[in-house]
């Protein structure tokens, strides 16, 4: 059994949390979901839909897996220390780290992602680049594996990324049995990615 912290955010992004959580949440007896926020209780997303957090950010740090999403409330929390704190504190000492469209802005801010390969929502790839000079960051993939760092393009490819972490955890015929079970068109090629051209950056 793996804990994941998934961190939220006020203005994260729904899906970016949610699909992949439906994914791992598939597999209740190998993962155990948690949110976690700066402050527990109902934080409001991006699409003032809330959620709540189980945990504050004082109370947990001891998870198998840290989540990171993105959203709007990226753009802001570069800024907040004791987040970022909590991220690279959690990161260090978790056996995977994985986030989802802008947050691998808030891992690069840490520098936990300093010259390792990472992507990020293609809409707002410029921006995030901005966030992690000494990043290897490509351009042009649905998600990026990098040892224990799994980073992924925006929104939707948060769950071809989680489906590809399941594949490395559990072996691709799990991963595909979970995208049965969910009615999912897995992606499988990480490196399959047309809204790099959309955006224009290759």
């Amino acid at each position: 059994m793996r804990t994941i912290g998934a961190l939220i955010f006020p203005g994260f992004e729904l899906l970016d949390v949610f699909g992949p959580m439906e994914m791992f949440g598939l597999l209740s007896k190998d993962y155990e979901l948690n949110l976690i926020a700066e402050h527990k209780g109902a934080i409001p997303s991006g699409q003032k839909l809330s959620a709540v957090a189980d945990f504050s950010i004082t109370e947990r740090s001891d998870f198998d897996i840290i989540f990171v999403p993105g959203g709007v409330g990226t753009r802001r929390e570069v800024k907040n220390l004791d987040l970022l704190k909590w991220i690279e504190k959690t990161a260090r000492h978790s056996e995977f780290v994985l986030s989802v469209c802008t947050g691998s802005a808030l891992l690069a801010k840490t520098g936990l992602l300093d010259n390792k390969r990472a992507t990020t929502n293609k809409a707002a790839f410029k921006w995030v680049e901005t966030q992690g000079p000494n990043v290897h960051w490509v351009r042009q993939a649905r998600w990026v594996e990098d040892d224990r760092f799994l980073t992924s393009s925006g929104v939707s490819a948060g769950m071809d990324m989680s489906l590809g972490a399941i594949s490395k955890m559990h072996g691709k015929e799990r991963a595909k049995q979970v995208a049965k079970w969910s009615e999912y068109d897995w992606h499988e090629d990480s490196n399959w990615d047309p809204f790099a051209a959309i955006h224009e950056l290759v």
